[in-house]
């Protein structure tokens, strides 16, 4: 990928290594072991060029335009071909756009341009579509304190980039891994005999990694900030149970409402004065955003 896209991909808080790797396998998922599109090379001549447009086909907020830049820049090299398309981006991540909005030109051999289309389309539309949930989320929030947070079902192998696209549309990442932060959740519980006996655990091997404790009840997490706990999952509460839990732990703790929350319900449970909503329907159940490869006809 050029200097320019590499550094977007930096910006961005994504590792170009790590894009590159999504974008060869991508490309090679498509392409088979002999790295060929038969459609393209049969009914295109090798030395056409031609301009194409990425084309937003939906309302909605961008997100992975340096990715989908990245596939076009690397399409020539993974194919063995060797030339290169020129990639020029129009909007930018976390924007609204409307259908109908040129989100990036594309120019260069018409063979790479519709190579690498499906697959830079399905990284952008994918990404856009996560971005686009999430700013859903964030204006039903707007005006309290509460914030929105991602987690951890997301689709194998995109992580980094379904949370980057939550990021870009206005929520905020919670852990990357279970390397990053320690999460007592209830089997843990369960295994290690209670709230107190698991916080202690965790903190004795680990002493310096964050520790968030899910908790069910508001006994539970008032024996959890008393075990020492910063930071409690408040599972499957009602408003109530969290108006509740907020009185009691006051300031001793961030909380994060999580379990079955919607958009509908969204407001309500922000008004109890919790720090944050959890929400795994932001990269597991977020349509993508429709967005098209249009070849400029003139």
């Amino acid at each position: 990928m050029t200097e320019s896209t590499e550094r977007m991909v930096r910006d961005a808080g994504l590792d170009p290594a790590q894009v590159r790797r999504v974008i060869e396998d991508a490309l090679t998922e498509d392409l088979g072991p002999g790295f060929l599109d038969v459609t393209s090379v049969a009914t295109i001549p090798a030395g056409q060029t031609d301009t194409a447009d990425l084309v937003a086909r939906a309302d909605g907020v961008v997100a992975g335009l340096a990715v989908a830049a990245a596939v076009f820049e690397l399409v020539g090299e993974v194919t063995g071909a060797g030339r290169t398309v020129e990639v020029s981006l129009v909007a930018h991540d976390g924007a609204r756009v409307a259908r109908g909005d040129v989100l990036a030109t594309v120019t260069g051999p018409t063979r790479l341009l519709l190579t690498a289309e499906r697959t830079a389309l399905n990284l952008l539309c994918r990404m856009s579509g996560v971005a686009t949930h999430t700013r859903a989320w964030a204006d039903a929030l707007a005006g309290t304190k509460a914030l929105v947070l991602d987690t951890r079902k997301t689709t194998p192998g995109l992580r980094a980039l379904e949370k980057y696209a939550v990021r870009a549309g206005g929520g905020t990442n919670k852990r990357m891994g279970l390397h990053d932060v320690a999460m007592i959740k209830d089997n843990h519980k369960l295994a290690a005999g209670g709230v107190s006996a698991a916080y202690r655990r965790v903190r004795e091997a680990f002493p310096d990694v964050p520790v968030q404790v899910e908790v069910d009840t508001l006994a539970e997490a008032v024996e959890a900030v008393e075990a020492g706990a910063d930071f409690l999952l408040l599972d499957n509460m009602t408003p109530e149970t969290l108006t509740a839990v907020v009185a009691a732990v006051g300031d001793r703790a961030e909380l994060e409402a999580t379990g079955g929350l919607t958009l509908d319900v969204a407001a309500r449970y922000a008004a109890t004065g919790v720090d944050f909503l959890s929400v795994g329907a932001l990269t597991h159940s977020s349509p993508i955003l429709d967005i098209a490869l249009d070849l400029r006809t003139e």
